[in-house]
């Protein structure tokens, strides 16, 4: 039996990186996967993920969502739950980031931030708990959720005011839902990414944030998606019984040194 045969599962930011190693593993281990994304192309080439994983015999589809949208994040959970009855599992994994410091960065850029990393996370997992308050439980659970957050909403995030605040709000309101909504089956995690060579351009990957990052790294190499993918699936499986609340770590001991 696959871990999450029989289950939908959201995958906002789904199209590339991180989000789309998530929607292979959640799909691979039976889940029908619903990737929520502004586009279909994937950042660091290939094919589409929601047609790949179709060529591959597996169940996903995609809805075009902007998370910052209140009525777009309403329109993809009602569209799951005409399709399939329920939602099982929501995975906010959609982040954008300008990397400025404060005096460098406009009002609009850290608008934009805010609304997609932290507003996005606020208004889908508000979509998605309302739904899951109305299933029945699978086992224990009406439903989980699983944000993708930051060792950057713990620690400064050098030179990117933005995400930095936006990835501290989302550690907080993991635990805020895990704790309002724990009496009614409905779980809330988060996995905190140390750097992940996602296949960003750009600043992502200027020698001099390498280094940092190694530098901060105590494990000889740098973060793979699937890296984050394998925690994401652990913590949305029934694997995960008795944890909500959570902000797990997987940055290769960037926070232990």
């Amino acid at each position: 039996m696959k871990r999450l045969s029989g289950r939908t599962a959201i995958v906002t930011g789904g199209a590339s990186g991180i989000g789309r190693a998530i929607a292979r593993r959640f799909a691979a281990e039976g889940a029908h996967v619903v990737i929520a994304d502004v586009t279909t192309t994937v950042r660091e080439g290939g094919e589409p993920t929601h047609e790949l994983l179709a060529r591959e015999g597996l169940a996903a589809e995609f809805v075009a969502t902007d998370v910052a949208d209140e009525s777009q994040a309403d329109a993809v959970v009602r569209h799951v739950v005409a399709r399939h009855g329920r939602l099982d599992i929501l995975v906010n994994d959609a982040a954008t980031g300008v990397g400025k410091p404060l005096i460098e960065t406009s009002l609009a850029e850290w608008n934009r931030v805010l609304a997609v990393n932290l507003t996005g996370v606020f208004l889908m997992s508000r979509a998605a708990v309302r739904q899951m308050l109305t299933q029945e439980p699978v086992g224990e659970t009406r439903g989980r959720i699983v944000n993708i957050s930051s060792q950057h909403g713990m620690i400064a995030a050098p030179e990117d005011i933005a995400y930095g605040t936006s990835k501290s709000g989302v550690v907080y309101i993991t635990r805020q839902i895990a704790a309002d909504y724990a009496k009614d089956g409905i779980v809330c995690n988060a996995v905190a990414p140390g750097k992940i060579l996602t296949g960003k351009t750009g600043r992502a990957v200027e020698p001099r944030w390498l280094a940092y990052s190694e530098a901060r790294t105590p494990m000889p190499r740098l973060g793979r998606p699937d890296d984050v993918a394998s925690a994401a699936l652990f913590l949305a499986s029934d694997e995960a019984s008795y944890m909500t609340g959570v902000n797990l770590l997987v940055d290769g001991g960037w926070m232990a040194a």
